[in-house]
């Protein structure tokens, strides 16, 4: 029974000392960061991401914003989301500043007659972006809004630029 013990003993003084020469939480080596001094994520690295918002996580910003509320007597989908983005935020009290090469865009959410749609719109109606950001918007609605996409991407402009995108969002 006294070896026994004396073994248990033995591993755990030995298992604690050598736990105690180094910081657990302290991972650098081959197998967490490889070489010390090593960005350790992808944002430490200068132009790994062609578009960084001045936001840190757009979602957990969003979320904190309040939701803009509008009533209006359209029904048909198109014009109810016109609505939702002549309603979007146009400052930093009631969107989220993203910065593009161009100008910056405002991201917000607004309910226009209980559905909640993401807003991503430019300043003003005559400030125009390209369309191709709208199609990119719907399509990466998820990561910026932390809510599914419940349609299509609508849009305030003509054929090649506008003002601003909507698009119904499921964050249920």
């Amino acid at each position: 029974m006294l070896a026994v013990m004396k073994k248990i003993l033995l591993s755990t003084i030995a298992v604690l000392t050598l736990a105690a020469c180094e910081d657990p939480f302290d991972r650098k080596g081959v197998g967490f960061t490889g070489i010390d001094g090593e960005p350790r994520t992808i944002s430490d690295v200068p132009g790994s991401a062609a578009f960084v918002p001045l936001a840190t996580n757009v979602p957990a910003e969003l979320a904190a914003l309040p939701t803009i509320p509008v009533v209006t007597d359209q029904t048909d989908a198109e014009k109810v989301a016109r609505v939702a983005i002549d309603n979007g935020g146009r400052s930093d009290t009631d969107a989220v500043v993203l910065t593009s090469r161009d100008t910056n865009l405002f991201l917000s959410t607004v309910s226009v007659n209980g559905t909640l749609y993401g807003v991503l719109r430019t300043p003003s109606n005559s400030s125009r972006i390209d369309n191709a950001v709208g199609a990119a918007f719907g399509r990466d609605a998820e990561q910026f809004t932390g809510c599914l996409p419940a349609g299509q991407v609508y849009r305030k402009g003509s054929s090649s630029r506008s003002s601003g995108f909507a698009v119904p969002l499921n964050c249920s």
